[in-house]
């Protein structure tokens, strides 16, 4: 009976920690921390989305790859531990341990284990390690820019790096000029590690640096491709 309320409890475990990745993956396209926790458990536990979070998740092809896996994993989980449950529940060695008893002991240690995934000294260090396997994984950080600038369909934002000789390298935008190219940049990404929101005409754009830019699809594209290419 111990063996079984032991592995209950595991399988219970295993769908917190997959529903906290599953917040963890969200929250890398864009999604507050809030929102992703929400939109995991929901996903994972079957119980549906508001109209407007659902065309977040449905428009995005990222976060609907994400929801999906939760629903999978979520109906796999559950059905395990229903599987699970109902064979303990059947067993001969059950004598002696009452149904409300098992459900105490399943429902607190499902509890505890998630009021303890709370714990700041604990979710941090959690939260980034799974982060960094995300990363590898190739669920890369994108913003949620559809939703921050409205984007329409033929323009995006991205983030490109100057290297040497482009056109943006080592000048003030007042110099470059980067509006005559139909782009506008949204912010700096330095290589020494500083980050530039909003700048202005007077700031300078280093070779090495990141820059995120926003305008045309073909004309972003044109500009992160730019190399060796002098002021017209």
């Amino acid at each position: 009976m111990i063996i079984s309320v032991i592995a209950l409890l595991s399988i219970v475990v295993v769908a917190l920690l997959i529903v906290q990745l599953g917040a963890n993956a969200l929250v890398l396209t864009g999604v507050s921390q809030a929102a992703a926790r929400f939109q995991a458990s929901s996903a994972f536990f079957g119980v549906g989305f508001t109209t407007k979070e659902a065309e977040m998740v449905v428009d995005h092809p990222v976060r609907r790859r994400i929801i999906l896996y939760l629903i999978i994993s979520g109906n796999i989980g559950l059905t395990s531990v229903m599987a699970t449950l109902i064979v303990t529940m059947m067993r001969n060695d059950t004598a002696g341990f009452s149904l409300v008893l098992l459900l105490f002991l399943i429902v607190g240690g499902a509890v505890a284990f998630g009021l303890l995934m709370n714990f700041g000294w604990i979710k941090r260090p959690m939260d980034l390690v799974m982060t960094r396997v995300l990363k590898k994984a190739g669920v890369i950080e994108v913003l949620d820019y559809e939703v921050l600038l409205n984007l329409k369909e033929g323009f995006s934002v991205s983030e490109i790096e100057v290297v040497e000789g482009h056109r943006f390298a080592n000048k003030a935008l007042k110099e470059s000029r980067p509006s005559d190219l139909g782009v506008v940049v949204l912010g700096i990404r330095q290589k020494e590690g500083g980050f530039v929101g909003a700048p202005d005409k007077d700031a300078r754009i280093e070779s090495g640096d990141v820059i995120m830019i926003y305008g045309a699809d073909e004309v972003v594209a044109r500009v992160g491709g730019m190399s060796d290419v002098t002021q017209g």
